[in-house]
């Protein structure tokens, strides 16, 4: 019955996007979100992305060497915190620790994603790092949404293939939904960069807001630190995901005070956060 409930609730959910003057009839400039992704393996470039005035988010793997480390200095610094939740794709790709497989049931998967999100210190929000096999299936969907659905956690649907259903079935649980518009740098290259962002802008220009992806690659961190503070001067407003999410929503809050359960933090870990919890 829950199960029929559900899909027809994701049907019946309208698909909600920015208009043009979303922002700019109340004054807000366009407005960019980035979501920098793969976090806890980099150290080096961790801290660099972490030492930027901007108001990055910063999407953590779990059990990653550094993902527990970086992730405090990253809260510390002002910088919004999410999950990065390994998912199964359809070219095979090992997920590493903490990743949810297509041959998971519902209590591994449910299981599975608690103790990722327990490990994360600070998570504020989930996306899926991978995914272009389970995003597409409603019923592991399910089983993440309804644990989400639990906590103060919105959901990006990093859209890894076109036929994701994610972002449907988080609305279809009322869970604050956004989907990623840009990648920034999946050919690591500054002019590729350099051209995906000028897309960025032009989105936010056009819809009022942009949420982009972009990951600890050097030449990645290289642009953003010199073309991040000319974003003013541009006309071009920064904000994190959550930022965003309240710029759609007329400023209301995500959660009311107390409608949400807290995330119990997995304090049995080793220091450098380098295998999953038992």
């Amino acid at each position: 019955m829950r199960f029929v409930f559900l899909l027809a609730a994701l049907l019946a959910t309208p698909v909600v996007t920015a208009g043009p003057d979303v922002n700019t009839s109340r004054g807000v400039p366009p407005t960019i979100a980035i979501i920098i992704d793969d976090m806890g393996h980099n150290r080096v470039e961790g801290e660099r992305l972490i030492a930027l005035d901007q108001p990055l988010t910063l999407a953590f793997l779990p059990y990653r060497r550094f993902t527990r480390s970086l992730a405090e200095q990253a809260h510390r610094n002002n910088k919004e915190i999410m999950l990065h939740a390994p998912m199964a794709n359809t070219h095979n790709f090992g997920l590493g620790p903490g990743g949810l497989t297509s041959d998971m049931g519902r209590t591994d998967t449910i299981q599975t994603l608690r103790r990722a999100l327990q490990s994360i210190p600070h998570v504020t929000g989930v996306n899926n790092h991978m995914g272009s096999l389970l995003t597409q299936r409603f019923e592991p969907m399910e089983w993440v949404m309804s644990e989400l659905y639990n906590y103060p956690l919105y959901f990006v649907d990093s859209r890894t293939i076109a036929s994701s259903i994610a972002a449907d079935v988080a609305q279809a649980y009322q869970i604050p939904t956004m989907t990623r518009d840009v990648f920034l740098d999946h050919q690591q290259t500054e002019a590729f960069v350099d051209k995906q962002f000028r897309r960025l802008i032009k989105l936010a220009r056009e819809n009022g807001t942009a949420i982009a992806i972009g990951h600890p690659h050097k030449v990645t961190v290289d642009y953003l630190e010199k073309h991040l503070p000319e974003l003013d001067r541009q006309g071009i407003g920064i904000a994190t995901v959550s930022g965003i999410w309240a710029l759609r929503n007329n400023n209301q809050e995500m959660f009311v005070e107390g409608e949400k359960q807290a995330i119990t933090p997995m304090l049995a870990r080793t220091p450098q956060d380098s295998a999953p919890h038992p």
